[in-house]
C-alpha cells in the first residue's frame, strides 16, 4: 500500500473530492474541500492519500490557516470500510503525513480535531466510528487526548446579564501577558495545564498572546477586567475564527475565583461580540472543566458538538524540538 500526498493534478483533485464519508462523525464534504482548497486552508501537500493499486483506500485532509507554512490539524481521516484493518491504515496515513511535516519544517506534530455529535456515547455507530480512528491516533503518536465541548450562543439565548461589579478597559500587550500569566496557575484548562507543566508559566502566557494576536478577531475587542479598587481581576479576550466568532479566551486570577467573577467576564466577551454584528459566537472548553461549562450554560450558550483531540504527549515534542500551543480556542477559568 502506498501512502503519499496528493499532486496539483486533476486526477488526484477528482479522486480526493469523490471520497465520502457515511459514519456519523465530523467530516468534510468535496464543497468545503474545494473552496478552502481555493483559499489555502487545505492544500495538494497536506491532502493525503492512501492506494491499493490504482484504488484510494484512505484519505486525511490536514487544514492550516491561509498564510501559514504548515498545517495545524488533521480534519477529517477515512479508510474505506472493505479495509481489514481500518486503524492501521489510517494510522500509516497519519505518520507518513507527520513525517512529511516535520521533515518540511513543521516545529509540532499537527493535532487531530474528530467531531462527535452530543450524546454521542449512546450511540453505537458513533463508538464504532470513533474506535477505529482512535486506535489509529494513537499508534501514531498522537496520544494526548482531550474531550471539549463546542458551544453556542445565538440571539434567541438573550445576553448574559453582567452583575456590574467589574469595569473593563484596554490594555497593552504587556499587560495582558502578565494577567495571562497569573490566570495560567490552577486553570482546569486541559492546554494550559499542559503547556503550563512543560514550558512554564512565562512561554505559556507568551504563546497564548501571540496565538490570538495571529487569529482573524480584532485587538481592539481585548479587555482587562477590574474590581472597583482597579485591581485586575482577569481578562475577556473576544475571537473570532476563519468561521466564526468565538469566545476566544477568559480568566480569572486565582486570588478572586469562586466569586462568580467568571460570569461577569463571559458577559462582557458577548457583548462586545454582539455589538460587533455577531449573530452565532462559538466557544470551547474542556468536559473536565465543569466550573467553565456551567458558566457557559448559564450565559446562554448550549452544547452542539463534542470534539475530540488527539495530540503528541509535550514531551514527545519537546525531545523532537517541537513547541507552539494548539489553535484551539480556550476558556481558562474557574
Amino acid at each position: 500500500m502506498l501512502f503519499r500526498s496528493t499532486t496539483d493534478t486533476h486526477t488526484d483533485l477528482d479522486r480526493v473530492t469523490a471520497v465520502t464519508v457515511d459514519e456519523p462523525v465530523g467530516w468534510i464534504p468535496a464543497d468545503r474541500y474545494l473552496e478552502e482548497l481555493k483559499e489555502g486552508m487545505y492544500r495538494p501537500e497536506w491532502t493525503w492519500i492512501a492506494e491499493d493499486g490504482d484504488r484510494v483506500v484512505a484519505r486525511a485532509l490536514w487544514w492550516g490557516h491561509a498564510d501559514g507554512e504548515h498545517p495545524l490539524a488533521l480534519d477529517c481521516l477515512y479508510v474505506d470500510p472493505s479495509v481489514p484493518d481500518r486503524a492501521a491504515v489510517g494510522a500509516g496515513l497519519i505518520t507518513a503525513g507527520l513525517r512529511a511535516f516535520a521533515e518540511q519544517g513543521a516545529t509540532k506534530p499537527p493535532l487531530y480535531n474528530l467531531t462527535l455529535p452530543t450524546g454521542w456515547r449512546q450511540d453505537p455507530a458513533v463508538v464504532a466510528a470513533l474506535d477505529w480512528r482512535h486506535e489509529a491516533a494513537r499508534a501514531a503518536g498522537l496520544t494526548d487526548q482531550v474531550e471539549r465541548l463546542r458551544l453556542e450562543w445565538t440571539p434567541d439565548a438573550g445576553l448574559p446579564v453582567s452583575s456590574g461589579r467589574l469595569t473593563f478597559t484596554e490594555g497593552s500587550d504587556e499587560e495582558f501577558l502578565d494577567v495571562f500569566r497569573r490566570i495560567a496557575v490552577g486553570s482546569l484548562d486541559g492546554e494550559t495545564r499542559r503547556n503550563l507543566a512543560s514550558m512554564g508559566a512565562e512561554a505559556t502566557a507568551r504563546e497564548e498572546v501571540d496565538f490570538y494576536l495571529g487569529c482573524p478577531g480584532e485587538r481592539s475587542w481585548w479587555r482587562l477586567a477590574r474590581t472597583p479598587d482597579g485591581q485586575v481581576a482577569g481578562l475577556a479576550l473576544p475571537s473570532a475564527t476563519p468561521y466564526n466568532r468565538n469566545v476566544g479566551y477568559l480568566g480569572v486570577v486565582p486570588e478572586l475565583r469562586g466569586q462568580g467573577y467568571v460570569d461577569d467576564v463571559l458577559a462582557e466577551i458577548t457583548r462586545v461580540q454582539v455589538e460587533a454584528g455577531a449573530e452565532l459566537i462559538t466557544a470551547t472548553t474542556d468536559t473536565d472543566n465543569a466550573p467553565m461549562a456551567a458558566a457557559f450554560a448559564r450565559a446562554g450558550y448550549r452544547t452542539a458538538q463534542t470534539r475530540m483531540i488527539y495530540s503528541v504527549p509535550e514531551a514527545s515534542e519537546t525531545a523532537s524540538e517541537a513547541s507552539e500551543g494548539s489553535p484551539a480556542a480556550s476558556a481558562a477559568a474557574s
